[in-house]
Order: structure tokens, then C-alpha cells, then sequence
């Protein structure tokens, strides 16, 4: 019996509306991280799989319309392929049509690529915030239990004049696992952040290299091998994805 009052339903039955209040936020934090850390890391590996695959197809068609054809067929999660349409699109743009072909034609293709980097940016960064607010957020809630559990024991102890095990040790425990509901609900978000954090600078690098590929081979009609090359390149088109690695 003594075993079984002290189990976590004997300080689930101890505790406040408070109390049950921090545990159901906890849990609902719980949840909610877990299922953006397990869809992100399927999303995360189905685009780079996918981004891989466009990549490869783009390189070995004969032709512009064939490599676009090509990631059509297989670039499913959209990673390359807006990119090279959005740039294929400006390239092909009459100097007398809209405002934004009467710009220099380079100056033109960078900002469409550079708009592309950002939006595919936002869209891998979906749901880092929420796993940022719960990392840093939750071991304070779970503290907030712990301080108000210490405060019923603190209350039992005035209450009977005397320390007697049976007042307090339904409140402190009641304290203690808010504090591990805290933890156990910060440390997975933190760690899935930064694993994201890596991923998505990564893949942010990878498609500014394939911005920068793309751009020499719409302007020049070959794709840049050299080194230098590249660097006088990117000394053009700099901005291409400064905004989203910031991020």
C-alpha cells in the first residue's frame, strides 16, 4: 500500500489545478515537438534525396528543355526545380516586357535566384521557432511546477507544526517531476533544432552552389569548373544567399 501512494497517480492526486495545468501544457509541447521533429526529418530526407536526384538528371541532359524535363520527373519535393524554372523563365525574358527585364540581365537572374534561395529558406526553416520556444521555454515551466509543488509542501509544513514525510512527500514529489517533465520535454526539441539548423545550412549551401552553377551557365553557357572562376562569380552574385544563412 505505502508503494503504491507514492507512485505518480498518488502525486497526480496531490497536485492543484496549477499543477495539472503545467503538466497538460508540457505534454501538449511534447506532442507537438515530437511530431515536427519526426515530419521534418522525413521531409528533410525525402528533399535531399529528391534535390540529389534533379541535381544528377540536370547535369547529364543534352539541353535546357531536357534538364528540365528531367527534374520534373523527379525532383517531387520542388527543390531544384522552381529555381531552375523561375531562372529559365527571366533568361528568356524579352528586354521590353515587364520592369524587371529592363534591368541588367545578371542583375535580373540574381535577384529571381535569390528570391528562390529564400523561399525554399523558409520552408525548411518551418517549425525551428516552435522547436526554439519549447527548448527554451519548457525547463522554465516545469521549474514554475517545481516552485509551486515546493510551495504545497511548504504550506503542509505550516499547516501541522511539525516535518512529517506523510505532509510533504506528496508536493516535493509533485516538484521533482515537474522538474524531469521540463527537461524531458526541452532536451529532444533542443537537440532536433540544432540537428535541423545543420541540415538546413548545408542544403542552403548546396543550392547556392547550384544557383551560382546555373546563373555561369545562363550567362556564359558553360558551367563553372575553376575555382576562380566560381570566386569572381560569386563576387557578382553575393547576395544569393546571405539572407537565408543568416537565418
Amino acid at each position: 500500500m505505502p508503494e503504491q501512494q507514492l507512485g505518480l497517480m498518488h502525486f497526480w492526486e496531490a497536485g492543484d489545478a496549477v499543477t495539472h495545468s503545467v503538466a497538460y501544457l508540457l505534454l501538449a509541447m511534447s506532442v507537438v515537438s515530437w511530431y515536427y521533429i519526426l515530419a521534418k526529418t522525413w521531409v528533410a530526407w525525402r528533399q535531399r534525396r529528391s534535390a540529389r536526384a534533379a541535381l544528377d538528371h540536370f547535369w547529364r541532359a543534352r539541353s535546357l528543355d531536357e534538364a528540365l524535363a528531367a527534374m520534373r520527373a523527379v525532383d517531387t519535393e520542388r527543390v531544384l526545380l522552381p529555381m531552375t524554372e523561375k531562372a529559365l523563365a527571366a533568361a528568356a525574358m524579352g528586354p521590353d516586357q515587364t520592369l524587371a527585364a529592363s534591368i541588367d540581365r545578371e542583375e535580373m537572374l540574381t535577384r529571381v535566384l535569390r528570391g528562390q534561395i529564400t523561399q525554399i529558406s523558409s520552408r525548411m526553416e518551418n517549425g525551428l521557432t516552435f522547436l526554439a520556444s519549447v527548448g527554451s521555454t519548457s525547463p522554465f515551466i516545469g521549474l514554475f511546477g517545481t516552485v509551486w509543488g515546493i510551495y504545497h509542501a511548504l504550506i503542509a509544513i505550516a499547516s501541522s507544526g511539525q516535518v512529517l514525510i506523510d505532509k510533504v512527500a506528496g508536493p516535493v514529489g509533485e516538484a521533482l517531476v515537474m522538474t524531469a517533465a521540463g527537461l524531458a520535454v526541452a532536451i529532444p526539441a533542443v537537440l532536433a533544432y540544432n540537428a535541423f539548423v545543420r541540415v538546413n545550412r548545408i542544403a542552403i549551401a548546396e543550392l547556392d552552389g547550384f544557383a551560382h552553377d546555373l546563373l555561369a551557365l545562363l550567362l556564359t553557357g558553360g558551367r563553372l569548373k575553376e575555382t576562380g572562376t566560381r570566386d569572381g562569380l560569386r563576387s557578382a552574385v553575393s547576395p544569393l544567399a546571405s539572407g537565408a544563412m543568416v537565418r
